[in-house]
């Protein structure tokens, strides 16, 4: 470590100001912490940031227990003998069920670490980048080193009428106490088809719709399979709509007007949830009087090394657009830390990054597309494995999904893996180990698997290159 970490000054300087106390904030201060630096810590707002308080936390729990409804809903249609049956009669019961965890894991992960660290000073107020460092509320902060990781929140599409009906988004809807009666959902990635079928699980009727293009899946096959298993669970799925316009009904619902196939069309709810898209935290930190250079969406625009256009300031997490999981940010607020400190010599990399959609069955991605891969220059592979042939999926009498590998031809390296199956976000680290470590379809054909899981048909899929595994006996390689 160079000596840019020698202790703080007499007064408010610091070896490395960090703006923001979500995931990533805390990930950058808790390295440079643990490298012997002397760091400011900004929060404003409620500790955590997003993903433990409005984001990954909450959502999951709901995720899971309208899943166990569901479960128990179908099991009788799946299982010889079984008589069973479930639904939701208390959600305000499970809204405070969820927030009690959301409070004990921020408590346990955020506010009752900042003791364990003397050499973070915590700060709460609203941060702005000033000559010589940030200015708290009037205060100044100085130091030559600041990671900005500020975050984004949801946003709202300029759909006209839309602020007019009190529109839900995400933060609202995982915080709503009473059910409404139905439900149109807009925004076609993981948030909006997440909530559509969190929701309609828990007895709302629900249409989930979404834009031209703003739906991405890694493959046309798993995208239509995803769609089919959402609409057999009763949501009314509109894909490729123009939103036109939003108004409320004589009844206190809301309708919306939009254009498909060339047709007008309204479709009507009591509540409309925007899952649209999101905006940088960005509007109150005087970025573009420090020179700090943003994108058009207001995002800070960054390099591989996490460095903004203005020496000295690096920016981290959602604030910058890139690859909007906690997970990544807290990766790449390791990376700046450490850069910052260090000399800038560590980069980005998410070459094996994964991805998860937690709708069931879910959707899980690393690695190439097989469209990027031939964009790439590679002799492109691919393999797809039905879950009808997973022992596991068998058993479990649920075979909705597939599993798709991308290969290299020459090489046989393992480019890419994409599962559409009801535990695939448990079996995707394994690809995205093999992709990392430069695995090739040989090297996952031969592994040892145990017998009766899902990540199994990483292996069969493998294999699906070069056999025709339904002549394959049970574990044979």
């Amino acid at each position: 470590m160079s000596d840019c970490c020698a202790p703080a000054k007499k007064g408010q300087s610091y070896d490395l100001v960090v703006v923001g106390a979500g995931s990533a904030g805390f990930s950058a201060a808790i390295t440079a912490a643990e490298q012997g630096a002397q760091v400011a810590l900004i929060g404003y707002g409620t500790i955590g940031g997003t993903c433990v308080n409005i984001g990954c936390v909450p959502s999951k729990a709901l995720i899971r227990a309208t899943e166990a409804v569901h479960h128990a809903n179908v099991a009788q249609t799946r299982f010889a003998g079984i008589e069973s049956g479930a639904r939701v009669v208390d959600w305000a019961a499970q809204i405070a069920q969820k927030d009690a965890l959301v409070a004990g894991l921020r408590q346990a992960k955020y506010a009752d670490l900042l003791p364990e660290y003397n050499n973070v000073a915590y700060r709460e107020g609203q941060a702005r980048l000033v000559a010589g460092g940030v200015d708290v509320d009037g205060q100044r902060l100085t130091s030559e080193r600041i990671i900005v990781a500020t975050g984004a929140r949801p946003a709202l599409p300029l759909i006209p009428g839309i602020a007019d009906v009190s529109p839900l988004d995400s933060t609202a809807a995982l915080a709503m106490s009473q059910l409404p009666r139905s439900l149109i959902v807009l925004g076609g990635g993981y948030v909006g088809a997440e909530l559509a079928q969190t929701f309609a699980r828990a007895g709302v009727g629900s249409r989930w719709s979404f834009a031209v293009g703003s739906c991405r899946r890694p493959s046309p096959r798993s995208d239509r399979l995803s769609r089919a298993t959402l609409a057999d669970e009763g949501i009314t799925v509109i894909s490729g709509a123009a939103y036109d316009s939003v108004r409320r009904t004589d009844d206190g619902g809301v309708a919306l007007a939009i254009i498909r196939s060339g047709r007008p069309d309204i479709l009507t709810a009591e509540r409309i949830l925007v899952a649209t898209g999101r905006t940088p935290n960005t509007e109150t930190l005087g970025l573009a009087e420090a020179g700090v250079t943003q994108a058009s969406s207001g995002s800070i625009v960054i390099d591989d090394r996490m460095r903004t256009s203005k020496a000295g300031v690096y920016a981290v997490g959602d604030v910058t657009g890139k690859d909007q999981f906690v997970y990544m940010a807290a990766y790449g607020a390791k990376l700046a830390a450490k850069n910052a400190l260090n000399g800038n010599s560590l980069r980005y990399d998410n070459s094996a990054m994964p991805a998860v959609v937690f709708t069931d069955p879910q959707v899980a991605s690393v690695g190439l597309t097989e469209a990027q891969a031939r964009a790439g220059g590679h002799a492109v592979r691919t393999s797809v494995l039905s879950l009808d042939n997973v022992p596991r999926a068998l058993a479990a009498r649920d075979t909705r999904g597939l599993i798709k590998l991308v290969a290299d031809g020459a090489t046989r390296k393992l480019l890419g893996a994409h599962i559409l199956a009801p535990e695939g976000a448990d079996s995707i680290q394994t690809a995205a180990l093999a992709i990392r470590c430069g695995l090739t379809i040989d090297d996952l054909s031969e592994a040892i698997f145990p017998y009766l899981t899902t990540v199994e048909g990483l292996k069969l899929a493998a294999q699906t290159f070069d056999k025709d595994v339904k002549k394959l006996s049970c574990c044979a390689g």
